[in-house]
Protein backbone atom coordinates (compact mmCIF):
# COMPACT_ATOMS: atom_id res chain seq x y z
CA UNK A 1 0.00 0.00 0.00
CA UNK A 2 1.55 3.36 -0.93
CA UNK A 3 1.99 5.75 1.97
CA UNK A 4 -0.15 8.84 1.54
CA UNK A 5 1.01 10.83 4.54
CA UNK A 6 -2.51 10.64 5.98
CA UNK A 7 -2.49 7.14 7.42
CA UNK A 8 -0.03 4.88 9.18
CA UNK A 9 1.18 1.47 8.07
CA UNK A 10 -1.63 -0.90 7.06
CA UNK A 11 -3.21 -3.45 9.36
CA UNK A 12 -6.53 -5.25 9.03
CA UNK A 13 -9.37 -5.82 11.44
CA UNK A 14 -12.07 -8.41 10.87
CA UNK A 15 -15.80 -7.91 11.21
CA UNK A 16 -15.91 -10.26 14.21
CA UNK A 17 -13.23 -8.21 15.98
CA UNK A 18 -15.11 -4.98 15.27
CA UNK A 19 -18.31 -6.55 16.60
CA UNK A 20 -16.51 -7.57 19.78
CA UNK A 21 -15.21 -4.05 20.37
CA UNK A 22 -18.43 -2.16 19.65
CA UNK A 23 -20.96 -1.77 22.43
CA UNK A 24 -24.50 -3.02 21.92
CA UNK A 25 -26.00 -0.75 19.26
CA UNK A 26 -29.58 -1.49 20.19
CA UNK A 27 -29.28 0.71 23.27
CA UNK A 28 -27.80 3.67 21.40
CA UNK A 29 -30.11 6.62 20.73
CA UNK A 30 -30.55 8.07 17.25
CA UNK A 31 -30.06 6.49 13.83
CA UNK A 32 -28.22 3.15 13.84
CA UNK A 33 -25.72 4.28 11.20
CA UNK A 34 -24.71 7.20 13.39
CA UNK A 35 -24.31 4.95 16.44
CA UNK A 36 -22.09 2.66 14.38
CA UNK A 37 -19.94 5.46 12.99
CA UNK A 38 -19.59 6.94 16.47
CA UNK A 39 -18.53 3.58 17.90
CA UNK A 40 -15.87 3.06 15.21
CA UNK A 41 -14.55 6.61 15.58
CA UNK A 42 -14.26 6.07 19.35
CA UNK A 43 -12.17 2.95 18.73
CA UNK A 44 -9.80 5.01 16.56
CA UNK A 45 -9.66 8.07 18.76
CA UNK A 46 -9.14 6.02 21.94
CA UNK A 47 -6.23 4.23 20.29
CA UNK A 48 -7.86 0.76 20.22
CA UNK A 49 -7.74 0.79 16.42
CA UNK A 50 -4.74 2.41 14.78
CA UNK A 51 -4.62 4.87 11.91
CA UNK A 52 -4.13 2.89 8.70
CA UNK A 53 -6.35 0.02 9.85
CA UNK A 54 -8.29 -1.51 6.97
CA UNK A 55 -11.92 -2.00 7.96
CA UNK A 56 -14.02 -4.95 6.79
CA UNK A 57 -16.30 -4.46 3.84
CA UNK A 58 -19.74 -3.00 4.43
CA UNK A 59 -21.30 -6.36 3.51
CA UNK A 60 -19.14 -8.34 5.97
CA UNK A 61 -19.72 -5.86 8.79
CA UNK A 62 -23.47 -5.77 8.17
CA UNK A 63 -23.66 -9.59 8.28
CA UNK A 64 -21.69 -9.78 11.53
CA UNK A 65 -23.75 -7.07 13.26
CA UNK A 66 -27.09 -8.23 11.82
CA UNK A 67 -27.82 -4.83 10.31
CA UNK A 68 -28.63 -3.79 6.77
CA UNK A 69 -25.82 -3.15 4.32
CA UNK A 70 -27.25 0.33 3.77
CA UNK A 71 -26.72 1.08 7.48
CA UNK A 72 -23.07 -0.02 7.31
CA UNK A 73 -22.52 2.01 4.13
CA UNK A 74 -24.08 5.12 5.70
CA UNK A 75 -21.81 4.70 8.75
CA UNK A 76 -18.70 4.53 6.55
CA UNK A 77 -19.86 7.60 4.62
CA UNK A 78 -20.31 9.45 7.92
CA UNK A 79 -16.75 8.56 8.97
CA UNK A 80 -15.41 9.72 5.60
CA UNK A 81 -17.27 13.04 5.92
CA UNK A 82 -15.65 13.54 9.36
CA UNK A 83 -12.17 12.98 7.89
CA UNK A 84 -11.69 9.69 9.74
CA UNK A 85 -11.93 7.28 6.81
CA UNK A 86 -10.20 7.10 3.45
CA UNK A 87 -11.96 5.02 0.79
CA UNK A 88 -9.88 3.61 -2.06
CA UNK A 89 -11.37 2.13 -5.18
CA UNK A 90 -10.59 -1.58 -5.37
CA UNK A 91 -8.60 -1.50 -2.12
CA UNK A 92 -10.96 -0.89 0.77
CA UNK A 93 -11.67 1.58 3.56
CA UNK A 94 -8.90 2.76 5.89
CA UNK A 95 -9.08 4.66 9.17
CA UNK A 96 -7.07 7.87 9.21
CA UNK A 97 -6.04 10.42 11.77
CA UNK A 98 -8.05 13.64 11.77
CA UNK A 99 -6.38 16.77 10.48
CA UNK A 100 -6.55 18.50 13.86
CA UNK A 101 -4.05 16.02 15.29
CA UNK A 102 -1.66 16.60 12.38
CA UNK A 103 -1.60 20.40 12.19
CA UNK A 104 -0.95 21.63 15.70
CA UNK A 105 1.80 22.64 18.05
CA UNK A 106 4.85 24.64 16.96
CA UNK A 107 4.38 23.88 13.28
CA UNK A 108 0.85 25.27 13.27
CA UNK A 109 2.18 28.82 13.29
CA UNK A 110 3.89 28.03 9.99
CA UNK A 111 0.72 26.68 8.37
CA UNK A 112 -1.84 29.01 9.90
CA UNK A 113 -2.23 32.45 8.43
CA UNK A 114 -3.13 35.71 10.16
CA UNK A 115 -6.18 35.48 12.40
CA UNK A 116 -8.75 38.05 13.26
CA UNK A 117 -9.51 39.46 16.68
CA UNK A 118 -12.54 37.17 16.96
CA UNK A 119 -10.35 34.04 16.98
CA UNK A 120 -9.40 32.68 20.41
CA UNK A 121 -6.08 30.88 20.02
CA UNK A 122 -5.54 28.18 22.63
CA UNK A 123 -3.27 26.12 20.37
CA UNK A 124 -0.03 27.55 21.80
CA UNK A 125 0.90 27.81 25.48
CA UNK A 126 2.89 31.06 25.39
CA UNK A 127 2.75 34.50 26.94
CA UNK A 128 3.11 38.02 25.53
CA UNK A 129 5.99 40.11 26.81
CA UNK A 130 5.49 42.05 30.03
CA UNK A 131 4.61 45.68 29.12
CA UNK A 132 7.68 47.87 28.93
CA UNK A 133 10.14 45.21 30.07
CA UNK A 134 11.52 44.13 26.68
CA UNK A 135 11.67 47.72 25.44
CA UNK A 136 13.57 48.87 28.52
CA UNK A 137 16.11 46.04 28.22
CA UNK A 138 16.68 46.84 24.55
CA UNK A 139 17.10 50.57 25.22
CA UNK A 140 19.98 49.95 27.63
CA UNK A 141 22.12 47.87 25.27
CA UNK A 142 23.98 50.44 23.18
CA UNK A 143 27.19 50.81 25.26
CA UNK A 144 27.69 47.05 25.56
CA UNK A 145 26.68 46.38 21.98
CA UNK A 146 29.32 48.81 20.75
CA UNK A 147 32.04 46.78 22.47
CA UNK A 148 30.86 43.51 20.90
CA UNK A 149 30.64 45.17 17.48
CA UNK A 150 34.44 45.62 17.51
CA UNK A 151 34.74 41.84 16.97
CA UNK A 152 33.32 39.37 14.43
CA UNK A 153 30.25 38.54 16.57
CA UNK A 154 30.39 34.76 16.13
CA UNK A 155 29.78 33.08 19.50
CA UNK A 156 29.01 29.33 19.09
CA UNK A 157 29.00 28.83 22.88
CA UNK A 158 27.13 32.09 23.56
CA UNK A 159 28.47 35.29 25.06
CA UNK A 160 30.41 34.83 28.29
CA UNK A 161 28.29 37.11 30.55
CA UNK A 162 25.14 35.16 29.70
CA UNK A 163 26.81 31.78 30.24
CA UNK A 164 28.01 33.00 33.63
CA UNK A 165 24.54 34.29 34.56
CA UNK A 166 22.85 31.02 33.58
CA UNK A 167 25.48 29.00 35.44
CA UNK A 168 24.84 31.07 38.57
CA UNK A 169 21.13 30.23 38.42
CA UNK A 170 21.97 26.51 38.54
CA UNK A 171 24.44 27.09 41.36
CA UNK A 172 21.73 28.93 43.29
CA UNK A 173 19.51 25.84 42.90
CA UNK A 174 22.17 23.60 44.42
CA UNK A 175 23.82 22.34 41.22
CA UNK A 176 27.53 23.35 41.03
CA UNK A 177 27.88 24.91 37.58
CA UNK A 178 30.35 27.12 35.72
CA UNK A 179 30.19 28.78 32.32
CA UNK A 180 31.94 25.70 30.83
CA UNK A 181 28.79 23.70 31.59
CA UNK A 182 26.57 26.07 29.54
CA UNK A 183 25.84 26.38 25.81
CA UNK A 184 23.49 29.22 24.79
CA UNK A 185 20.92 28.21 22.16
CA UNK A 186 18.07 29.77 20.21
CA UNK A 187 15.49 28.36 22.63
CA UNK A 188 14.99 24.98 24.30
CA UNK A 189 13.72 23.34 21.09
CA UNK A 190 16.96 24.30 19.34
CA UNK A 191 18.89 22.80 22.25
CA UNK A 192 16.99 19.51 22.03
CA UNK A 193 17.63 19.36 18.30
CA UNK A 194 21.38 19.77 18.91
CA UNK A 195 21.36 16.93 21.46
CA UNK A 196 19.52 14.67 19.02
CA UNK A 197 22.00 15.52 16.26
CA UNK A 198 24.87 14.62 18.59
CA UNK A 199 23.50 11.36 20.00
CA UNK A 200 20.74 9.79 17.92
CA UNK A 201 21.09 7.30 15.09
CA UNK A 202 18.25 6.27 12.77
CA UNK A 203 15.98 3.81 14.54
CA UNK A 204 17.16 4.64 18.05
CA UNK A 205 14.49 4.74 20.74
CA UNK A 206 13.81 7.79 22.88
CA UNK A 207 11.76 7.35 26.05
CA UNK A 208 9.13 10.06 26.56
CA UNK A 209 6.22 10.63 28.88
CA UNK A 210 2.73 9.97 27.56
CA UNK A 211 1.44 12.64 27.07
CA UNK A 212 4.38 14.88 26.25
CA UNK A 213 5.36 18.06 24.44
CA UNK A 214 4.53 17.53 20.73
CA UNK A 215 7.49 19.59 19.52
CA UNK A 216 9.77 16.99 21.10
CA UNK A 217 7.96 14.17 19.30
CA UNK A 218 8.32 16.04 16.02
CA UNK A 219 12.06 16.51 16.59
CA UNK A 220 12.62 12.85 17.50
CA UNK A 221 10.84 11.69 14.36
CA UNK A 222 12.63 14.26 12.19
CA UNK A 223 15.88 12.62 13.30
CA UNK A 224 14.44 9.19 12.46
CA UNK A 225 14.17 8.19 16.11
CA UNK A 226 11.37 6.16 17.66
CA UNK A 227 9.58 7.65 20.67
CA UNK A 228 8.69 5.10 23.35
CA UNK A 229 5.90 6.14 25.77
CA UNK A 230 5.90 5.84 29.55
CA UNK A 231 2.33 6.71 30.61
CA UNK A 232 1.67 9.36 33.24
CA UNK A 233 -0.85 8.35 35.88
CA UNK A 234 -4.44 9.55 35.65
CA UNK A 235 -3.87 11.63 38.78
CA UNK A 236 -0.72 13.18 37.37
CA UNK A 237 2.93 12.48 38.00
CA UNK A 238 5.52 9.91 37.11
CA UNK A 239 5.29 6.23 37.84
CA UNK A 240 9.00 5.58 38.54
CA UNK A 241 8.51 1.81 38.41
CA UNK A 242 6.89 2.05 34.96
CA UNK A 243 9.68 4.32 33.71
CA UNK A 244 12.31 1.94 35.09
CA UNK A 245 10.56 -0.97 33.39
CA UNK A 246 10.45 0.90 30.06
CA UNK A 247 14.15 1.78 30.37
CA UNK A 248 15.03 -1.85 31.08
CA UNK A 249 12.88 -3.36 28.31
CA UNK A 250 13.51 -0.90 25.47
CA UNK A 251 17.11 0.26 26.10
CA UNK A 252 16.43 3.78 24.73
CA UNK A 253 19.29 5.91 23.50
CA UNK A 254 17.88 8.92 25.37
CA UNK A 255 15.02 9.76 27.70
CA UNK A 256 13.25 13.13 27.28
CA UNK A 257 11.36 14.12 30.44
CA UNK A 258 9.62 17.24 31.80
CA UNK A 259 9.60 17.01 35.62
CA UNK A 260 9.05 20.71 36.32
CA UNK A 261 5.46 21.78 35.57
CA UNK A 262 5.07 19.26 32.81
CA UNK A 263 3.68 20.24 29.43
CA UNK A 264 0.76 19.50 29.01
CA UNK A 265 -0.35 18.36 32.49
CA UNK A 266 1.37 20.91 34.76
CA UNK A 267 2.47 18.28 37.30
CA UNK A 268 5.65 18.60 39.38
CA UNK A 269 7.73 15.48 40.04
CA UNK A 270 8.80 15.13 43.67
CA UNK A 271 12.40 14.55 44.79
CA UNK A 272 11.91 10.85 45.52
CA UNK A 273 10.52 10.19 42.04
CA UNK A 274 13.40 12.12 40.47
CA UNK A 275 16.00 10.11 42.36
CA UNK A 276 14.36 6.80 41.45
CA UNK A 277 14.13 7.72 37.76
CA UNK A 278 17.74 8.95 37.73
CA UNK A 279 18.90 5.69 39.32
CA UNK A 280 16.96 3.64 36.75
CA UNK A 281 18.49 5.67 33.92
CA UNK A 282 22.00 5.07 35.31
CA UNK A 283 21.38 1.32 35.43
CA UNK A 284 20.13 1.38 31.84
CA UNK A 285 22.99 3.60 30.66
CA UNK A 286 20.47 6.08 29.25
CA UNK A 287 21.25 9.82 29.31
CA UNK A 288 18.40 12.04 30.49
CA UNK A 289 17.30 15.14 28.61
CA UNK A 290 15.43 17.26 31.14
CA UNK A 291 13.27 20.07 29.78
CA UNK A 292 13.05 22.87 32.36
CA UNK A 293 11.31 25.42 30.14
CA UNK A 294 8.56 25.96 32.72
CA UNK A 295 10.65 25.69 35.89
CA UNK A 296 10.14 29.37 36.82
CA UNK A 297 6.34 29.25 36.46
CA UNK A 298 5.63 27.76 39.89
CA UNK A 299 2.01 28.54 40.83
CA UNK A 300 1.97 26.78 44.19
CA UNK A 301 1.61 28.74 47.45
CA UNK A 302 4.68 30.61 48.65
CA UNK A 303 7.03 28.46 50.69
CA UNK A 304 6.18 25.20 48.92
CA UNK A 305 8.96 22.61 48.82
CA UNK A 306 11.18 22.87 45.74
CA UNK A 307 12.26 19.44 44.46
CA UNK A 308 15.92 18.66 43.77
CA UNK A 309 16.90 19.60 40.18
CA UNK A 310 17.46 16.56 38.00
CA UNK A 311 21.00 17.75 37.22
CA UNK A 312 21.81 17.18 40.91
CA UNK A 313 20.68 13.53 40.78
CA UNK A 314 23.01 12.29 38.03
CA UNK A 315 26.03 13.38 36.00
CA UNK A 316 24.49 12.01 32.80
CA UNK A 317 21.88 14.75 32.39
CA UNK A 318 21.32 17.36 29.69
CA UNK A 319 19.22 20.19 31.14
CA UNK A 320 17.30 22.44 28.75
CA UNK A 321 16.25 25.95 29.76
CA UNK A 322 14.61 28.88 28.05
CA UNK A 323 13.47 32.46 28.53
CA UNK A 324 10.62 32.01 26.06
CA UNK A 325 7.98 30.77 28.52
CA UNK A 326 8.69 32.97 31.52
CA UNK A 327 9.66 36.20 29.72
CA UNK A 328 8.60 36.27 26.05
CA UNK A 329 8.44 33.82 23.16
CA UNK A 330 9.97 36.39 20.83
CA UNK A 331 13.18 36.36 22.87
CA UNK A 332 14.88 33.35 21.30
CA UNK A 333 17.34 32.57 24.08
CA UNK A 334 17.72 29.18 25.70
CA UNK A 335 20.52 26.98 26.98
CA UNK A 336 21.87 23.49 27.58
CA UNK A 337 23.56 22.55 30.85
CA UNK A 338 25.78 19.45 30.67
CA UNK A 339 29.31 18.32 31.41
CA UNK A 340 32.00 20.48 29.71
CA UNK A 341 33.04 17.74 27.24
CA UNK A 342 29.46 17.35 26.01
CA UNK A 343 29.08 21.12 25.75
CA UNK A 344 32.23 21.34 23.61
CA UNK A 345 30.95 18.58 21.32
CA UNK A 346 27.55 20.26 20.96
CA UNK A 347 29.21 23.61 20.15
CA UNK A 348 31.15 21.98 17.30
CA UNK A 349 27.96 20.40 15.91
CA UNK A 350 26.13 23.71 16.28
CA UNK A 351 28.85 25.61 14.36
CA UNK A 352 28.33 23.41 11.29
CA UNK A 353 24.98 25.07 10.65
CA UNK A 354 24.74 28.00 13.05
CA UNK A 355 27.68 30.12 14.19
CA UNK A 356 25.84 31.43 17.21
CA UNK A 357 22.77 33.27 18.41
CA UNK A 358 22.05 36.98 18.06
CA UNK A 359 24.36 38.97 20.35
CA UNK A 360 21.71 41.65 20.83
CA UNK A 361 19.20 39.15 22.24
CA UNK A 362 21.82 37.58 24.49
CA UNK A 363 22.74 40.98 25.94
CA UNK A 364 19.06 41.59 26.62
CA UNK A 365 18.86 38.20 28.31
CA UNK A 366 21.71 39.09 30.69
CA UNK A 367 19.77 42.13 31.88
CA UNK A 368 16.49 40.26 32.13
CA UNK A 369 18.00 37.38 34.10
CA UNK A 370 19.28 39.88 36.66
CA UNK A 371 15.68 40.92 37.42
CA UNK A 372 13.97 37.63 36.62
CA UNK A 373 12.68 36.93 40.13
CA UNK A 374 10.88 40.27 40.18
CA UNK A 375 9.44 39.70 36.71
CA UNK A 376 8.36 36.15 37.57
CA UNK A 377 6.49 37.31 40.67
CA UNK A 378 4.28 39.47 38.44
CA UNK A 379 3.80 36.59 36.00
CA UNK A 380 2.83 34.15 38.71
CA UNK A 381 0.19 36.46 40.16
CA UNK A 382 -1.51 36.89 36.77
CA UNK A 383 -1.26 33.20 35.87
CA UNK A 384 -2.80 32.06 39.15
CA UNK A 385 -5.78 34.31 38.49
CA UNK A 386 -6.13 33.08 34.90
CA UNK A 387 -5.79 29.43 35.94
CA UNK A 388 -8.44 29.82 38.63
CA UNK A 389 -10.82 31.58 36.22
CA UNK A 390 -10.43 28.76 33.70
CA UNK A 391 -10.94 25.95 36.22
CA UNK A 392 -13.95 27.65 37.78
CA UNK A 393 -15.57 28.18 34.38
CA UNK A 394 -15.00 24.55 33.41
CA UNK A 395 -16.50 23.44 36.71
CA UNK A 396 -19.63 25.52 36.12
CA UNK A 397 -20.24 24.86 32.44
CA UNK A 398 -18.71 21.40 31.93
CA UNK A 399 -19.00 19.70 35.34
CA UNK A 400 -18.60 16.20 33.86
CA UNK A 401 -15.10 17.09 32.64
CA UNK A 402 -12.29 16.30 35.08
CA UNK A 403 -9.43 18.71 35.65
CA UNK A 404 -6.54 18.45 38.09
CA UNK A 405 -5.21 21.80 39.24
CA UNK A 406 -1.81 22.26 37.58
CA UNK A 407 0.99 23.06 40.03
CA UNK A 408 2.57 25.39 37.50
CA UNK A 409 3.22 26.03 33.84
CA UNK A 410 0.75 27.49 31.38
CA UNK A 411 -1.90 24.85 30.75
CA UNK A 412 -4.46 22.48 32.23
CA UNK A 413 -4.89 18.88 31.10
CA UNK A 414 -8.62 18.27 30.97
CA UNK A 415 -10.28 14.85 30.79
CA UNK A 416 -13.57 14.80 28.88
CA UNK A 417 -16.43 12.56 29.92
CA UNK A 418 -16.26 10.69 26.59
CA UNK A 419 -13.65 10.22 23.85
CA UNK A 420 -14.00 12.77 21.09
CA UNK A 421 -11.42 15.51 21.60
CA UNK A 422 -10.43 15.64 17.94
CA UNK A 423 -13.98 15.98 16.57
CA UNK A 424 -14.47 18.68 19.20
CA UNK A 425 -11.41 20.58 17.99
CA UNK A 426 -12.77 20.46 14.43
CA UNK A 427 -16.08 21.90 15.59
CA UNK A 428 -14.38 24.54 17.73
CA UNK A 429 -12.25 25.61 14.79
CA UNK A 430 -15.44 26.30 12.84
CA UNK A 431 -16.48 28.50 15.78
CA UNK A 432 -13.17 30.43 15.91
CA UNK A 433 -11.58 28.66 18.87
CA UNK A 434 -8.26 26.97 18.09
CA UNK A 435 -7.15 24.23 20.48
CA UNK A 436 -5.20 20.98 20.42
CA UNK A 437 -6.70 17.58 21.17
CA UNK A 438 -4.94 15.16 23.49
CA UNK A 439 -3.85 13.03 20.53
CA UNK A 440 -1.39 15.74 19.52
CA UNK A 441 0.52 15.05 22.77
CA UNK A 442 0.55 11.26 22.39
CA UNK A 443 3.06 8.97 20.73
CA UNK A 444 0.28 6.85 19.23
CA UNK A 445 -2.51 9.41 18.59
CA UNK A 446 -4.50 8.15 21.58
CA UNK A 447 -5.44 10.45 24.53
CA UNK A 448 -8.73 11.28 22.83
CA UNK A 449 -10.42 11.90 26.16
CA UNK A 450 -8.15 14.89 26.79
CA UNK A 451 -7.65 18.51 25.80
CA UNK A 452 -4.79 20.78 26.69
CA UNK A 453 -6.28 24.14 27.61
CA UNK A 454 -3.69 26.90 28.14
CA UNK A 455 -4.56 29.70 30.55
CA UNK A 456 -2.14 32.23 29.06
CA UNK A 457 -4.95 34.45 27.72
CA UNK A 458 -6.86 37.16 29.56
CA UNK A 459 -9.74 36.01 31.83
CA UNK A 460 -12.41 37.41 29.50
CA UNK A 461 -11.10 35.37 26.57
CA UNK A 462 -10.87 32.23 28.69
CA UNK A 463 -14.50 32.65 29.81
CA UNK A 464 -15.64 33.14 26.23
CA UNK A 465 -13.67 30.07 25.11
CA UNK A 466 -15.23 27.84 27.76
CA UNK A 467 -18.72 29.01 26.79
CA UNK A 468 -18.04 28.06 23.17
CA UNK A 469 -16.58 24.71 24.26
CA UNK A 470 -19.61 23.88 26.38
CA UNK A 471 -22.03 24.57 23.53
CA UNK A 472 -19.90 22.68 21.01
CA UNK A 473 -19.62 19.65 23.31
CA UNK A 474 -23.39 19.61 23.77
CA UNK A 475 -23.93 19.88 20.02
CA UNK A 476 -21.41 17.12 19.38
CA UNK A 477 -23.10 14.80 21.87
CA UNK A 478 -26.57 15.54 20.46
CA UNK A 479 -25.49 15.26 16.83
CA UNK A 480 -26.41 18.90 16.11
CA UNK A 481 -23.31 19.58 14.03
CA UNK A 482 -22.61 22.11 11.33
CA UNK A 483 -21.93 20.59 7.90
CA UNK A 484 -18.41 19.06 7.86
CA UNK A 485 -15.87 21.63 6.71
CA UNK A 486 -12.67 21.04 4.84
CA UNK A 487 -10.03 20.06 7.45
CA UNK A 488 -8.11 23.13 8.52
CA UNK A 489 -10.71 25.62 7.30
CA UNK A 490 -9.06 28.44 9.25
CA UNK A 491 -5.62 27.49 7.96
CA UNK A 492 -4.23 29.36 4.97
CA UNK A 493 -1.20 28.43 2.91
Amino acid sequence: MPHTGLVAAESRVGSRTIAGLINELADSPGPRYRALSSAISSLLLDGRLGAGTRLPSERALATELAISRATATAAYEELAAQGLLQRRRGSGSYLMLPAASRVAGPGSRVTRGPRGAEVIDLSIAALPGLPGVIEAAAAQLLPELGRYALHDGYQPYGIEPLRVAVAQRYADRGVPTTAEHILITNGAQHGFDLILRATLNAGDRVLVEQPTYPGALDSIRAHHGRPVPAPIGRDGGWDPAAIANALRQTSPRLAYLIPDFHNPTGFLADTDSRQRVAAAARRAGTPLVIDESFVDLDLRPAGSTVPTPMAATSANVFSLGSMSKAVWGGLRVGWIRADPDSIARLAVIRARADMGGAVIEQLMAVRLLAQLEELIAERRHALREQRDVLLAALGRQLPAWRTLEPAGGLSAWVELDAPGATPLTHLLEQRAVLINSGSRFAVDASQERFLRIPFALAPAELLRAVTVMAQAWTDLADGRLAPPSRPGSLITA
